[in-house]
């Protein structure tokens, strides 16, 4: 039995839901874009990665696992850049740290400026979202598990799975980027808070980007 070519709907509703909730490089760029510049441009991150989702869906119906598969060079060029793009982001956060342990005594109107990393948070989470190839495996991977082959219109489940998974998506983001702006008030008079948190997330951004950079099609 399949619900419009999805088989197993609810095992998948479960299965997304954890998938979601587990921490990478998207969730916590929104967060840090929230905690720094507020909810309007948080949620300009999550549009970002909203397109980047879509956009990898995308990929992953066309079949670009198989792509990367067939031409190995594309696979390391792909997960190279998108490494080396993490791991900048991570080491812009570690700065930003440091200069906020260094502006403890300096005026508000300083110590608020905008991060270059953070300045365009549309453009810097499409890109996280969408420099990830292991991400369209797994997409590949997990998707094909609840499409019935046997179902007239392909189209139809892969849409009703998406259409799950960016929900999932939005609520998570939206948390995230509500979390980020309560806990920003709270920063704004613990500075030395505000740099621990911006070196710890930056130290997990050049770990995901170190992941990448070993990551392989197996």
């Amino acid at each position: 039995m399949s619900f419009y070519g999805v088989t197993d709907i609810w095992t998948y509703v479960i299965g997304a839901f954890g998938i979601i909730l587990l921490p990478g490089p998207n969730s916590l760029f929104i967060l840090s874009v929230a905690t720094a510049r507020g909810v309007k441009a948080g949620y300009q991150g999550a549009f970002g990665v909203f397109l980047g989702d879509v956009v990898l869906l995308a990929l992953t119906a066309l079949g670009a696992a198989g792509l990367l598969h067939t031409y190995p060079a594309l696979f390391i060029f792909v997960k190279y850049a998108g490494a080396a793009y993490l791991t900048w982001v991570g080491l812009n956060l570690v700065w930003v740290a440091i200069q906020k342990w260094r502006l403890t005594d300096v005026p508000e109107e300083m110590a608020s400026i905008v991060p270059a990393h953070l300045r365009h948070p549309f453009k810097r989470a499409l890109l996280i979202s969408v420099l990830n190839p292991k991400a369209i495996l797994f997409l590949l991977s997990f998707f094909v598990q609840f499409i019935d082959p046997s179902y007239p219109s392909p189209a139809i489940p892969f849409l009703i799975l998406s259409a799950i998974v960016m929900t999932f998506s939005a609520l998570y983001l939206s948390v995230l980027i509500f979390m980020g702006a309560t806990l920003a008030q709270g920063f704004r008079s613990r500075k030395n808070l505000s740099a621990i948190l911006s070196s710890a997330v930056g130290g997990l951004f050049v770990w995901f980007g170190l992941k990448l950079a070993n990551a392989s099609l197996a």
